[in-house]
C-alpha cells in the first residue's frame, strides 16, 4: 500500500516537516447606498475583447481604479462554462464554473479594514483609493470592473467524513486575474456578495463578526509565515442579515460584510473530488492538466506520471502545511475536503481557534460535537483528505499507475520501514527533551501574539457598534507576532485570557 495510506507514516512527514515547537510554553506566551453595476447581456460580455491584466503604468501605484485590470480570461478560455444563467440554486453539470454577478450590499458602506501591504504591494493600488466611493463599490461587488466576468466554482466535497455532494462558492464570486507589476499573479475573490447557483439554503451573504475574523487570521498567518490566501479589504454595510450563531433556535439580526481576498488559486481537493464523483472524466484530466501547467512548474506536462507526481508534491506540502498550523498552536475547525487547497495553502476561515494553553483535543469549533478537527487530529484527517484526492485521481490513471500508487515503496514508506526507523523516532523525541534554546532563538520561533479568540471577540464587539481601533490595533499587532509591542502588552494580548472570555465559541454559522 502507498505510504500515504499508512497513518503514522504521514503523521511522521508532519512531524519531520515541524522545525520547532518551543516546550514548556505557557498560556502567556501561547499560540487566537445601494448601487447596482447595471445590466449587460452574457454574450456581449463573452464577446468583450479582453486587454492585458499586466499593469504597464510608470506611477509607483496605479492612480484610476478604471485602469486595474482583472479577468477571468483564461479560466473562460481553458474550461466550459454553465450553460444556464442567473443565480438561482441549481444541480450544475460539465463544467468548472458559473457565470455570476455579485448583489450589492443595500445602505451606506463603511471600510472597516484594509491591508495596505496586499493593496499596495500586491496589487498595485494607491492605499488612498481605499478611502474612496469607488473602492468600496468595486471591492463589495456594486460595481464591476471593465470587461469584468465574475464567476462562481463548482466544487463538492467531504463533510465531517461523509460526501456531501456539489457544494461550491455559495457566497463568493472570482472577479478575476490581476498580474502585478512583479510578475505575480493573484486571484481576487468576494466573499458574502451575494447568492449563486451554489448557495444551497443560504442567502449568499457574510456577516460582520465572521468577516472580522477571516480578515484578521489572514494577514496574521502571513506574518506568521504559514502558506496562506490574503485578505485586501473588509467592507461593512447596514444590511440586515439573519443568523442562528449556536443552531439553538436562537436567530438574531447582524450586518453583512464582504471580504476581498486573494489566492494564487481558488481550486481544492473538491475541484476534482466532483468531477470524479459525477463520471466526468475528460473534464477531470482538463483541470488537472491546467493546474499542473498554471501551478506546478516542476512537473514536466510530458511525463506519463505527472498526474502522480503532482499528487506526491500536494502530499508533501500538505504535511507542511499541517506542520506550520500545529508549530503556532492553530486548529483550523473544518478540515474538509472543501477547504483543502491543491497548493496547500491556508484558505477558508470560519470557527478556527489558536490553543490558550497545550491541549491536543483542542477544538475552537462548537459545531464539532465529536471533535474530529481537533488540532491534535489534523495530521490524521490530512491522511484522510489526501486518499480522498488519490481516489478523485484514480479515473485518469492507468492500471499500472494505480497499482503503483498503492504499491510502490516511496521514500517515505521506505523509512518508515526502516529497520532503525523506530530507534531514531526515540532518539529524536530524546533530543527534543534536552534541547535547550537561547532565549533570543527561542523568541524568534515562537510568536508573542497570536489571534486569540478573545481578542477577535473584543474587536467584534466593538466593530459591531462602528469602532474598528481595535480591528486596527490587532491588524498592526499581528503584523509583527514576534516583536513585543506596548499597544499589544497594555491591551492584554500576551497575557493569560480575560475572566469574562471564559465559555466564548465560536461555530461555522458565519
Amino acid at each position: 500500500m502507498m505510504s500515504i495510506h499508512n497513518a503514522s507514516s504521514f503523521v511522521f512527514l508532519c512531524l519531520a516537516n515541524l522545525i520547532v515547537v518551543s516546550a514548556g510554553m505557557d498560556s502567556c506566551e501561547s499560540v487566537d447606498e445601494f448601487h447596482s453595476h447595471g445590466t449587460v447581456s452574457d454574450r456581449q460580455r463573452y464577446t468583450h475583447v479582453f486587454k492585458s491584466n499586466l499593469n504597464m503604468s510608470g506611477e509607483k501605484h496605479l492612480l484610476d481604479l478604471d485602469l486595474f485590470k482583472v479577468s477571468c480570461r483564461k479560466l473562460i478560455e481553458a474550461f466550459p462554462l454553465d450553460q444556464v444563467s442567473g443565480n438561482f440554486v441549481r444541480s450544475v453539470k460539465n463544467c468548472i464554473f458559473s457565470v455570476s454577478d455579485p448583489t450589492p450590499l443595500r445602505g451606506p458602506l463603511m471600510l472597516g479594514a484594509v491591508s495596505k501591504e496586499v493593496i499596495e504591494g500586491l496589487l498595485d493600488l494607491d492605499i488612498a483609493f481605499s478611502q474612496s466611493e469607488d473602492f468600496l463599490q468595486y471591492f463589495s461587488g456594486g460595481r464591476l470592473f471593465p470587461g469584468s466576468i465574475p464567476l462562481t466554482h463548482r466544487y463538492g466535497g467531504h463533510q465531517f467524513g461523509y460526501w456531501a455532494g456539489q457544494l461550491g462558492d455559495g457566497r463568493a464570486h472570482l472577479l478575476g486575474e490581476y498580474t502585478s507589476r512583479s510578475g505575480e499573479r493573484w486571484e481576487l475573490q468576494l466573499k458574502g456578495s451575494g447568492r449563486t447557483p451554489y448557495s444551497r439554503s443560504g442567502d449568499g451573504r457574510a456577516v460582520l463578526r465572521s468577516s472580522v475574523r477571516e480578515f484578521l487570521c489572514s494577514e496574521a498567518m502571513h506574518f506568521l509565515g504559514v502558506p496562506t490566501s490574503r485578505a485586501a479589504s473588509l467592507i461593512v454595510s447596514e444590511e440586515p442579515v439573519w443568523r442562528d450563531q449556536f443552531y439553538n433556535g436562537t436567530v438574531k439580526k447582524e450586518r453583512g460584510a464582504v471580504v476581498l481576498r486573494l489566492a494564487k488559486s481558488w481550486f481544492r481537493i473538491g475541484s476534482l473530488e466532483v468531477l470524479a464523483k459525477a463520471g466526468e472524466q475528460d473534464l477531470l484530466r482538463k483541470l488537472l492538466d491546467f493546474v499542473i501547467e498554471e501551478q506546478f512548474p516542476s512537473v514536466d506536462s510530458n511525463d506519463p506520471d505527472k498526474y502522480l507526481i503532482f499528487f506526491s508534491q500536494v502530499v508533501s506540502e500538505t504535511a507542511n502545511l499541517i506542520a506550520q498550523w500545529m508549530s503556532v498552536g492553530f486548529a483550523h475547525g473544518v478540515c474538509n475536503t472543501d477547504n483543502f487547497s491543491l497548493l496547500s495553502v491556508t484558505i477558508d476561515y470560519g470557527p478556527f481557534g489558536f490553543m490558550e494553553s497545550y491541549n491536543p483535543e483542542f477544538v475552537p469549533n462548537s459545531s464539532d460535537d465529536e471533535g474530529r478537527y481537533s488540532i491534535g487530529s489534523q495530521a490524521n484527517v490530512g491522511l484522510f483528505n489526501l486518499e480522498k484526492l488519490l481516489e478523485s485521481l484514480t479515473p485518469v490513471l492507468t492500471s499500472k499507475q494505480t497499482q503503483g500508487a498503492h504499491q510502490a515503496a516511496w521514500a517515505l514508506q521506505d523509512l518508515a520501514s526502516h529497520e532503525l526507523y523506530a530507534d531514531w523516532v526515540k532518539m529524536y523525541r530524546q533530543r527534543l527533551k534536552r534541547y535547550v534554546q537561547a532565549e533570543t532563538e527561542t523568541r524568534s520561533i515562537n510568536p508573542r501574539y497570536v489571534l486569540r479568540t478573545w481578542m477577535a471577540e473584543s474587536a467584534i464587539r466593538k466593530a459591531e457598534r462602528n469602532d474598528y481601533s481595535e480591528v486596527a490595533l490587532l491588524q498592526q499587532t499581528l503584523s509583527q507576532p514576534y516583536l513585543t509591542q506596548a499597544a499589544a502588552e497594555s491591551a492584554g494580548y500576551a497575557a493569560r485570557p480575560p475572566g469574562w472570555s471564559v465559555g466564548l465559541k465560536v461555530s461555522c454559522s458565519s
